[in-house]
């Protein structure tokens, strides 16, 4: 199956998740949460692809913030790996990019809490950088969450 098949497949299936925003958008904070950070990177990628509006940078911040959390997954899953053991500064790269991105976007933007979500990041990307790139505070039992609240 195709990439784009794949992410036609999955955002079907996010249809009836927020009607006031695009099915890509909140299926992000879906993926998101479940751990599924490749995907919540690639479905919103798709809207991100056709976005030339001021929520371009936005979706290339919350893009950002799933791909740090590939990077910390992968590691976290196979530290030993020549690659995989190595995700933890490209993690603190894209998170310190994603932060950059969505600041602008404070204190609200599209039923998020930007301000908090920035403090998220940075507080992730302190604890990247305090386990000085060889502790990954990433744990499979302790998931994050970024939710939407109501309202734009």
């Amino acid at each position: 199956m195709k990439k784009s098949e794949r992410i036609g497949a999955l955002v079907s299936g996010l249809a009836g998740d927020g009607a006031e925003h695009d099915p890509c958008y909140t299926g992000w904070f879906r993926c998101f949460n479940e751990g599924m950070y490749y995907e919540a990177h690639d479905v919103l990628e798709h809207l991100w692809l056709r976005t030339r509006d001021e929520n371009h940078l936005f979706f290339k911040g919350l893009i950002q913030l799933a791909g740090a959390f590939v990077h910390l997954q992968k590691q976290h899953l196979r530290p030993w790996h020549a690659k995989d053991g190595r995700r933890l500064r490209p993690a603190a790269r894209l998170l310190a990019l994603a932060l950059a991105n969505l600041s602008p976007y404070r204190p609200r933007h599209m039923a998020l809490d930007v301000a908090a979500v920035c403090a998220f990041a940075g507080e992730w990307l302190g604890a990247v950088e305090r386990g000085n790139f060889a502790e990954n505070p990433w744990r499979p039992d302790a998931l994050p969450e970024i939710l939407l609240t109501h309202g734009s």
